[in-house]
């Protein structure tokens, strides 16, 4: 992939040209603020950008508003966002348009290599990938809201799962059940979140949204 960097620290920047380079991903730009990455996104029109979110002039949400304004303007440019913490507003904003082409990790993932380029080719690839803590901050206002509150404790951390990007293979061995399973407790949910059939929608995209956006 071409991917360019947003990240004002510059050890962690030039650690992750690195990483991407001796992966075989081509970096044509790393930058430090958050104008500075939508001006090489104009340029270059990467693949995917991976951009923090606090960075100058501010250090507030730059990155994230920064993040939003690709996404608007460059709807083909996937989009992982780092952060050392949950911006619940701008975090939702992104999430609720499309969580297609999407990521959101917290900084200590990055730390973990492996699980930093599984997102990175995730995303790349057209899915999603949230950390965990992400999704249960910006899930923790929906427990009062239905039909939500009609889902069952397991159906609940199916669909957190399905809202970190995994598949229904992975979501059984994390939760330690079958596939099968997994696949009757996704088809509850749709069913209890009113989500039937529909040509040229995809359910479980529309499932993650409903619960992103509660």
């Amino acid at each position: 992939m071409r991917v360019i960097l947003a990240e004002d620290s510059t050890l962690l920047r030039e650690g992750l040209v690195r990483l991407l380079a001796e992966e075989g991903h081509e970096v044509p730009a790393a930058v430090g603020d958050g104008e500075a990455l939508v001006e090489a996104v104009a340029e270059h029109v990467p693949d995917a950008v991976v951009v923090d979110v606090r960075m100058p002039p501010t250090h507030t949400d730059e990155g994230l508003r920064a993040a939003l304004e690709i996404r608007r303007r460059w709807p083909q440019v996937k989009v992982l966002v780092l952060s050392q913490y949950v911006e619940k507003r701008y975090a939702a904003e992104l999430m609720s348009s499309d969580v297609e082409g999407v990521g959101y990790l917290l900084k200590d993932r990055v730390a973990q290599v492996g699980d930093f380029l599984d997102a990175l080719e995730r995303v790349g690839a057209g899915g999603a990938a949230f950390d965990p803590e992400v999704v249960r901050q910006l899930l923790a206002r929906t427990t009062q809201v239905d039909p939500l509150a009609r889902l069952t404790a397991r159906e609940r951390e199916v669909l957190e799962r399905m809202a970190q990007g995994l598949t229904n293979a992975s979501i059984a061995q994390e939760l330690h059940v079958s596939q099968s399973a997994v696949e009757k407790h996704v088809n509850s949910l749709f069913d209890k979140l009113g989500l039937a059939h529909a040509s040229g929608y995809s359910r479980r995209v529309l499932a993650v949204l409903r619960f992103l956006g509660s």
